[in-house]
């Protein structure tokens, strides 16, 4: 039986239940083994993360009222030894299309009819989207100084976007208490684990169109959506025989908020400063003990900051490349540059480019 299971105390609750996180106050994970990884189970008619639906959660077939053809980008070869996985040419332009279109799926399966979600713009996006696409009112809650792009385009949904005059964390704060009184569902891309059997679909299209999987991923955490997604996938795929070893996951985070960095197995405290990388300048990650635990990960983990200073040229040298990114992704990109002049690299990397350029109006 598929179900939710608190991380902290281990207390489950059936996917259909609207309240977002256990009593005791800790976040839910899914309690989900799927198939052993199989690509005979790749359903390869789709051309959408549900080609991998045999390894997800069985919630039935509403995924084709969802799906707006999201996933299969491109995974390409920016020069020797390093590749670019171009997540950012999805329905709404960024990789949190995978995790939405997995949440909003099951929003439809358990017949929720109106949610409300936090976001510094992306995920709002998405999530605004593909409530869209399902018939579902949505209504998004974005920090003061969010890219007007970004509420544009949530707006273009229908959706009602609320910008919260304080921090990316006392507007998910705000929308929090939104949810408990306000009797919407919290379809938030942290809190629901289910956003995660959408982000893994990355790992899934790496390793179809490869054959493999690179030694080194350098991914953006924020609230760590991609990387927890990444983390479950590699190890389906460990499990399952298909990878002999797993690869060193570098988790990039802005050196003007990284909680992070130098941290034990708790997020240190930190007050985010102004930073370019705004897709990732989250102070409090509410995954951040998930995301620092030793037992999740069998194979080596690295957290490195990216360089302020180096954002706008990384962006600009992508854009000259032919990859319009916005900063966020700039700064993941910067991040692998540091790194490699400082202590150079064994093996090739890959570095997701999370999001459109078009976003960013800095």
């Amino acid at each position: 039986m598929v179900q939710f299971k608190c991380y902290v105390c281990g207390n489950a609750a059936p996917l259909d239940t609207r309240v977002s996180l256990c009593g005791c106050g800790g976040l839910y994970q899914l309690d989900f083994t799927p198939p052993e990884y199989k690509p005979a189970l790749v359903d390869t008619a789709e051309w959408n993360i549900f080609r991998y639906r045999a390894f997800m959660p069985p919630l039935g077939e509403g995924w084709r009222e969802v799906t707006l053809g999201e996933g299969m980008t491109a995974t390409l070869e920016y020069r020797e030894k390093l590749w670019f996985k171009l997540d950012y040419a999805m329905p709404t332009l960024s990789f949190k299309d995978r995790g939405a279109a997995a949440l909003v799926w099951l929003c439809k399966t358990i017949g929720v009819e109106n949610v409300v979600q936090d976001s510094s713009g992306n995920a709002g996006n998405s999530v605004a989207a593909y409530c869209a696409r399902a018939g579902i009112g949505c209504q998004i809650f974005v920090p003061k100084g969010t890219s007007p792009s970004k509420i544009k385009m949530i707006e273009a949904h229908g959706a009602q976007c609320v910008v919260f005059d304080g921090s990316r964390d006392e507007t998910a704060d705000a929308c929090r208490k939104m949810a408990l009184t306000g009797g919407r569902y919290y379809a938030n891309h942290v809190y629901n684990p289910m956003f995660y059997q959408g982000t893994k679909t990355f790992i899934y299209e790496v390793y179809e169109q490869l054959g493999r999987i690179p030694s080194n991923l350098f991914i953006p955490v924020g609230n760590g959506t991609l990387f927890l997604g990444c983390q479950i996938a590699l190890n389906e795929l460990r499990a399952a025989g298909c990878i002999d070893s797993l690869p060193r996951l570098f988790i990039v985070q802005s050196e003007r908020c990284a909680p992070l960095y130098n941290a034990g197995d708790t997020p240190r405290g930190v007050v985010p400063e102004p930073t370019y990388a705004e897709g990732i300048a989250i102070g409090k990650p509410m995954r951040g003990k998930e995301i620092l635990s030793n037992t999740a990960y069998a194979g080596q983990r690295v957290v490195i900051t990216s360089p302020e200073a180096g954002i706008l040229p990384a962006r600009e040298e992508l854009g000259r490349g032919g990859f319009h990114v916005e900063h966020t992704t700039a700064a993941v990109y910067a991040a692998y540059l540091a790194y490699t002049a400082e202590k150079g690299l064994e093996g090739d990397s890959l570095i997701p480019l999370c999001g459109a350029g078009l976003k960013s109006d800095k």
